[in-house]
């Protein structure tokens, strides 16, 4: 069973957000899945983690190119197993995996200003719940830090 982490934003976007957690796995030896729901907020993501940072590099590709297999963060729209086996799947604002079984950990990120990113992160956490994973929640203090609450 994966464990699977639920993480609730309410002081920054997921832009924001999401570079440090990919950063947290990749420290950990982890190769990583962010499944995104459409093609252009894939796309847009990709060029986001290209430039988020000047002094930061995070190594990734999108399962629109050919090297997919070799990404140790690939970005995809797909649900199922992607190409660069990865221990962790990332979902962004609303996207829905088919299964998490094979991963070590699976990472809901959403929006806490969105009542459909917030409707369907409830719906996950009882699919996942009674799927027997172990699942946390997490939500933003004020200072952008990440407080377990459930």
């Amino acid at each position: 069973m994966a464990e699977v982490l639920f993480y609730h934003l309410t002081e920054s976007r997921m832009e924001e957000a999401l570079p440090d957690l990919l950063e947290r796995s990749l420290s950990r030896g982890w190769r990583v899945v962010v499944q995104c729901v459409s093609e252009e907020r894939r796309d847009a993501l990709d060029h986001h983690l290209w430039t988020y940072k000047d002094e930061s590099f995070l190594p990734h590709g999108t399962d629109a190119e050919s090297s997919g297999a070799l990404q140790p963060i690939l970005l995809t729209v797909e649900p199922g197993q992607a190409a660069n086996d990865p221990q962790v799947r990332f979902m962004v604002e609303g996207a829905v995996p088919q299964t998490l079984e094979a991963c070590v950990r699976g990472v809901y990120l959403f929006d806490g200003h969105d009542e459909e990113q917030l409707a369907a992160a409830r719906l996950r956490w009882k699919a996942e719940k009674s799927a027997g994973h172990q699942v946390t929640y997490w939500q933003q203090t004020e200072d952008r830090r990440w407080v377990k609450k459930a």
